[in-house]
C-alpha cells in the first residue's frame, strides 16, 4: 500500500511540475511521510493492547506564506495546509485509521527544521463493541478526535523540486469522553519522506519589514459560555449536555502574546448522574446520591495569536469541589478564532492530567 501511496505521490507531483509551466505560479508545496513507531502507554489499562508497531503514512498539501498579513512576519512566514493520515495501529483490536487535518508549519534554523501541528477528525475501523470487539478500551466511537505534532529535518528542492525529510511525529487519539470507553491511544514514531515543490524555479520574496513592533492592548474584560456532550467512564452510561459559565481578564502584552486570569462555573448533569450511581454501586463510598455536582474554577492561562486565530492553553483549580472527581487541578488547549465584533469562538480540550474530561464548544464576548 506504501508504494501504491508513493506512486500516486510522484506521479501527482510530476502532473503538477509539468502544468505549471502554463499556470501562474502557485505558492504551494507536497510532502508524505512513512512512519514507524510504538504506542505509548500512558495508562496502565491498554497495556493488553500494544502488541506491536503502528506504522502508516502522512499525506500533507502546504500553501506558502510570504508576508501579505502581518502576522505571518512575525512568525517565520508559517505554512497553512491540509493533511491525510492513515495508520495501522498494528493490533486487530485497535483497527486502523483514516483521518484529515488542518495544520500550522513553523519554521526555525534557517527553515530546516519544520515543528507542524495539526488537528482534525479520524475514522478507526474497530471501536469497542461489548460483544464483538469488548477489548478495544481506548475507543467508544468511529468518530475521534485527533491531534498531532510532527518534527521534521527537511531539506527542500535537491532536484527538480523533489527533496527529503526525516524526523519524528506523536498522534494521539480520543473521543473527548464523548461515548465511554475513552482511554485513547497516543503513537511516538520515527518518520522518513520526500517533499515536493510547485513552480520551485519561480523566486517568491519575503515581505520582511513589520508595521508592527511594540504592541500591546489595555486589559480587557471576557465573558464565555461553553458547552457539549459528555459521559463517565461507566460503560452504558447515557451521555449528558454541560455548560460551562465563565470570565476573565486578559491582556495582551505583546503582537504574539496574551496572558489570562479568570473564574467559570461547571454545571455537568453527567457527574450528578455518576454521583446516584456510585451512591448506590458503592456504598462504601459513604456517598448520599444527593451530593451537589457543580464545581467552580479559577485559572490562568498563555494565548498565542496567529492574526485571527489563536492558541491557548490553561491551568486551573477548583475552589468549589463537593465531590471528588479526577482531582482538583485540571487542564484546557484548544484554539480560538476571531469571528466578527468583539465575538469569537472555541473549540477546546478540558482534561486532569492525561484524561480527557470533554470537548468543548465555546462562543465569548470580549469588551
Amino acid at each position: 500500500m506504501i508504494n501504491k501511496i508513493l506512486g500516486v505521490f510522484l506521479g501527482l507531483s510530476c502532473f503538477l511540475g509539468q502544468a505549471q509551466e502554463e499556470a501562474t505560479p502557485k505558492k504551494y508545496d507536497l510532502d508524505f511521510n512513512y512512519f514507524y513507531g510504538n504506542i505509548v502507554e500512558h495508562n496502565k489499562d491498554i497495556g493488553h493492547l500494544i502488541t506491536g508497531h503502528p506504522q502508516g503514512f502522512i499525506l500533507s498539501y502546504n500553501q506558502k506564506t510570504f508576508g501579505e498579513k502581518e502576522w505571518q512576519r512575525h512568525f517565520n512566514f508559517p505554512d497553512l495546509g491540509a493533511s491525510l493520515i492513515y495508520q495501522d495501529m498494528a493490533n486487530p483490536n485497535l483497527g486502523d485509521h483514516i483521518g484529515i487535518y488542518a495544520h500550522y508549519n513553523f519554521y526555525f534554523l534557517n527553515r530546516y527544521l519544520l515543528l507542524r501541528i495539526g488537528q482534525g477528525v479520524s475514522y478507526n475501523t474497530n471501536p469497542y463493541d461489548p460483544d464483538a470487539n469488548y477489548e478495544n478500551i481506548a475507543y467508544g466511537t468511529h468518530l475521534l478526535a485527533s491531534t498531532y505534532l510532527l518534527l521534521n529535518f527537511s531539506k527542500k528542492n535537491l532536484f527538480k523540486g523533489f527533496g527529503v525529510q526525516g524526523g519524528i511525529n506523536l498522534i494521539h487519539y480520543s473521543n473527548g469522553n464523548f461515548k465511554a470507553p475513552n482511554t485513547s491511544t497516543n503513537t511516538f514514531s520515527i518518520n522518513l519522506g520526500l517533499n515536493y515543490q510547485l513552480d520551485h524555479d519561480e523566486e517568491f520574496h519575503y515581505q520582511t519589514e513589520r508595521s508592527i513592533t511594540n504592541y500591546s492592548e489595555p486589559i480587557h474584560l471576557n465573558f464565555t459560555l461553553k458547552g457539549g456532550v459528555q459521559t463517565s467512564d461507566v460503560i452504558g452510561m447515557d451521555q449528558f449536555p454541560f455548560y460551562i459559565l465563565g470570565t476573565y481578564l486578559d491582556k495582551r502584552v505583546s503582537y504574539k502574546s496574551s496572558v489570562y486570569l479568570g473564574s467559570e462555573v461547571f454545571l455537568s448533569p453527567m457527574l450528578e448522574e455518576l454521583i446516584y450511581y456510585r451512591s448506590i454501586a458503592y456504598p462504601e463510598d459513604g456517598l448520599q446520591g444527593d451530593e451537589s455536582s457543580t464545581r467552580v474554577g479559577v485559572f490562568a492561562g498563555y494565548q498565542l495569536h496567529l492574526g485571527k486565530t489563536s492558541i491557548f492553553g490553561n491551568l486551573g483549580y477548583y475552589v468549589y469541589y463537593p465531590y471528588d472527581f479526577e482531582g482538583r487541578t485540571y487542564l484546557r488547549a484548544g484554539i480560538q478564532r476571531d469571528l466578527f465584533k468583539n465575538f469569537f469562538g472555541s473549540l477546546s480540550v478540558k482534561s486532569h492530567a492525561a484524561k480527557a474530561e470533554a470537548m468543548e464548544f465555546g462562543i465569548g464576548y470580549r469588551l
